[in-house]
């Protein structure tokens, strides 16, 4: 797929970042497109939470100290993990929820260019409705409308920004790739 036009060809190069909210689509968009691509990993950022196994602090609303230490440690090790496998020809697709000024730090770690950066920003009744559906829930301390309102608020403008509410997960998909230009960042 052409980055700047959206075209197939030999595939995209680089890292593309998928990130919003919980339940916004991140894991399911990001394993279709990976799936879409000739030659491309799935990096799952969350993966990395989960393999501390004594000592893990969750990321809770206003956890500082080592539950942020830790969600940076996350943000580290899939970055490097993108860098690795776009430096063995892969495309790294990475999905985890970095809002905020995360983001800007997040794009810094990444050293392999060029970086794309997806925004999925369904409207809160949509993340809602699509939290409901699923098995696994991801919310606990945090309120849809609290992570939309901070997503919205604090997170730099920075990338695509993508109102998938009333897009399916193929439609979501096509839209990225048709408008993956608009992701590149510096």
């Amino acid at each position: 797929m052409n980055a700047q036009t959206g075209t197939a060809d030999d595939g995209v190069e680089g890292v593309v970042l998928i990130t919003g909210i919980m339940a916004a689509g991140k894991s399911t968009v990001a394993q279709a497109l990976a799936e879409r691509l000739p030659r491309a990993a799935h990096v799952r950022g969350d993966v990395f939470r989960r393999m501390i196994v004594s000592g893990r602090e969750e990321y809770e609303p206003g956890a500082g100290g080592e539950a942020e230490a830790q969600l940076r440690l996350r943000y580290g090790l899939s970055a490097a993990a993108a860098d690795a496998y776009a430096a063995a020809g892969f495309t790294a697709i990475v999905q985890d929820v970095v809002l905020g000024p995360e983001l800007k730090r997040y794009v810094d770690l990444v050293r392999t260019r060029p970086l794309y950066v997806v925004v999925l920003a369904p409207r809160p009744e949509a993340v809602t409705a699509r939290e409901a559906a699923r098995a696994k829930t991801g919310y606990g301390e945090w309120t849809v409308e609290a992570l939309d309102s901070g997503l919205r608020a604090e997170t730099p403008r920075i990338g695509l920004w993508l109102d998938s509410s009333e897009l399916t997960v193929d439609q979501t998909v096509s839209a990225i790739l048709a408008r993956l230009g608009e992701a590149a960042v510096a």
